[in-house]
């Protein structure tokens, strides 16, 4: 407890709130009068900063709230909110300041679960985007898929089959002065529908960290298997900004080389230098351009950061690939109200033009090793 003599009466219900310094402040007007007659004697306002309380504000700047299988990360100083379905691994919110970043095309949570499709931030996995027939190639060997098994579908199959998986298990969700995270797992090696498609097993580890007013999405995966398992996983999150339509949005693509695509969206194993394609890539008009594109030769910043940006009137989103995400694709047709920014560990298709000696860049897990990376959802601008 404690006191302070204030120069006038304080007629008036003073007011608490955290600074930016997680200190803890209280303001009340002491200019006397009012309605008990107390003499004017000035035009004081008053504020304080509670001692000690910079430590308990930083602590509630982050919370981690469980309700069932969601768990919900707030950042309160940035003002962000991410919910998480912890039994699909998968953010299916992004709420800045009031504002929803995510594109949804759910009415509600229970159709979210129903059908999750590509909302939130899914994981692509074991394969993301493209294959260019109905089978893959690891170490040199041929696997056909089961197509009878129904989780992998098309004469071009796409994505993978894990975006709508409900078997996620918890291992943490906590918070203290410097983040809010959450942490689940997924045993893939369990399930004998997956293994038959992809036979590595594996275990799946994914950690949504919000501090300093981002969304950290962070992936560990297990090689269990005997053999090496190649990674070709990605995510595919939706955009969307409030301040201004598509038309007005600029895009700035930190990558030097666009892969040619055939008619069937896949690499072809030509690229070409990204000038020829937009002259000036720090400040692509979307307006001018219907996007389906595969990127890259990612260019890194000293922390070995790639950064994608989209842009409106005032506000903007960076998605930052970490190194061993190698290449990124961009959906955004004209006349949609959104951008996908989509990191990806290698290229469409990757599996197959490995094989094909037209892609050089595939990564590949040892027997009993691992293979981890993030990227980062950085807002800016809303208000």
């Amino acid at each position: 407890m404690w006191t302070y003599k204030l120069p006038g009466a304080a007629q008036a219900t003073p007011i608490s709130y955290d600074g930016r310094d997680g200190r803890q402040y209280i303001v009340i007007t002491a200019s006397g009068g009012g309605f008990f007659g107390n003499p004017v004697t000035g035009d004081s306002v008053m504020a304080f900063a509670l001692r000690g309380s910079g430590v308990a504000s930083a602590k509630a700047a982050y919370s981690a709230t469980t309700t069932g299988d969601i768990v919900q990360l707030r950042d309160a100083r940035a003002g962000i909110t991410v919910p998480v379905v912890t039994s699909m691994s998968n953010a299916y919110e992004m709420v800045v300041k009031g504002q929803q970043i995510i594109r949804k095309t759910f009415s509600d949570l229970a159709q979210f679960r129903e059908r999750p499709g590509l909302n939130g931030i899914p994981l692509l996995a074991p394969f993301a985007n493209r294959l260019d027939e109905q089978a893959f190639y690891a170490n040199g060997r041929k696997y056909s898929f089961d197509m009878g098994l129904g989780n992998v579908r098309g004469e071009i199959p796409i994505h993978g089959f894990l975006s709508d998986a409900k078997d996620w298990r918890l291992v943490e969700a906590k918070a203290d002065a410097s983040a809010a995270w959450v942490t689940s797992t997924l045993d893939f090696y369990r399930n004998p529908q997956w293994m038959k498609q992809f036979p590595f097993a594996q275990t799946i580890t994914m950690t949504y960290r919000l501090q300093d007013g981002a969304l950290e999405v962070r992936t560990r995966i297990d090689n269990l298997s005997v053999e090496p398992m190649p990674v070709a996983i990605g995510f595919h999150p939706y955009f969307q900004l409030t301040d201004s339509p598509r038309d007005e949005w600029t895009l700035a693509l930190g990558v030097r080389s666009r892969w040619r695509l055939g008619p069937n969206l896949i690499p072809t194993g030509e690229t070409d230098p990204i000038e020829r394609v937009f002259p000036n890539p720090r400040a692509i008009a979307l307006k001018d351009h219907s996007l389906d594109d595969v990127f890259g030769d990612l260019t890194r910043d000293k922390d070995g950061g790639a950064v994608m940006r989209v842009r409106g009137r005032n506000q903007q989103i960076d998605v930052v690939l970490g190194p061993n995400y190698r290449a990124a694709v961009v959906y955004s047709p004209k006349g949609s109200a959104f951008i996908a920014l989509e990191p990806m560990a290698g290229i469409t298709n990757s599996l197959n033009l490995a094989q094909k000696g037209l892609y050089k860049d595939l990564q590949s897990i040892p027997p009993g090793g691992s293979w981890q990376e993030s990227f980062w959802i950085r807002p800016r601008g809303f208000n």
